[in-house]
């Protein structure tokens, strides 16, 4: 293979056999549980890195059913997503993710940097409650359960909030490990329609694991429940800030 080739051809790793195919990424029937919760502000500010600022000491644990994406495949997704705010723009920072497929793994750390981990999350129906669960292995680090499909919500007013962009931090590192990459990265979800949108009572349990620490971000008091399903492609990001460069450092 001529250096031309190499440079024509490689996107992801490995070269000849990538993880996973180039987007677009469509997502169909999409679906959310998202369990709303107030926590420790002084968690908080150990976790969000500048130049993002808390806008108040909000969580939102989030399990993801995806039986039909583009290129992944039929996987499930958890973690936590912080409401930030970034040069007078609201939106959510990425904080963890914990997902079963490797192909949404790989090709999310290396796009666009979402910071990604493999165990085994699940979204479910049991009777009349919507459960999800994260395992690490065989122990339980995550525990959701919501009325399934007690009071619709406002569609518009869900779109809205799955329009707001949200933020990552890309770090890939060099041979040595020193970051080669560290920046903050800006995307958005595209081409959304919302199918159904409901509330109803909901709970969150949290429980410490020592490469899983979701539980670093306690939860105070549960705000509200959500559960949503939808159509929808994810957009390709954007940096807005480069650590290495930008910034005093």
């Amino acid at each position: 293979m001529k250096i031309a080739d190499v440079r024509r051809t490689a996107y992801s790793m490995p070269l000849v056999n990538p993880s996973f195919p180039p987007g677009p990424y469509r997502f169909i029937d999409r679906e959310f549980m998202i369990i709303t919760y107030r926590t420790d502000l002084a968690a908080l500010e150990k976790v969000v890195p500048e130049p993002l600022e808390i806008v108040e000491p909000i969580v939102k644990y989030e399990f993801i059913r995806m039986p039909d994406s583009t290129g992944f495949g039929d996987y499930t997704e958890t973690g936590q997503v912080i409401p930030v705010r970034f040069n007078g723009q609201e939106g959510g920072y990425v904080h963890s993710m914990y997902l079963d497929d490797e192909s949404p793994i790989a090709g999310g750390r290396e796009l666009w940097g979402f910071p990604k981990k493999f165990a085994q999350p699940k979204l479910a129906v049991e009777k009349d409650t919507l459960v999800g669960t994260l395992h690490y292995g065989s122990v339980l680090c995550a525990s959701a359960t919501m009325g399934y499909k007690h009071v619709p919500c406002d569609k518009e007013k869900v779109l809205a909030s799955l329009l707001a962009p949200s933020f990552l931090l890309k770090i890939i590192p060099d041979v040595d490990a020193s970051p080669r990459i560290c920046e903050l990265v800006r995307y958005y979800l595209e081409d959304v329609t919302i199918k159904e949108c409901w509330t109803g009572p909901g709970a969150l349990g949290l429980f410490p694991h020592a490469l899983c620490n979701v539980s670093q971000l306690p939860v105070l008091e549960v705000i509200s429940a959500l559960h949503i399903k939808t159509d929808l492609t994810l957009g390709l990001g954007e940096v807005v800030f480069d650590y290495l460069k930008d910034g005093e450092g």
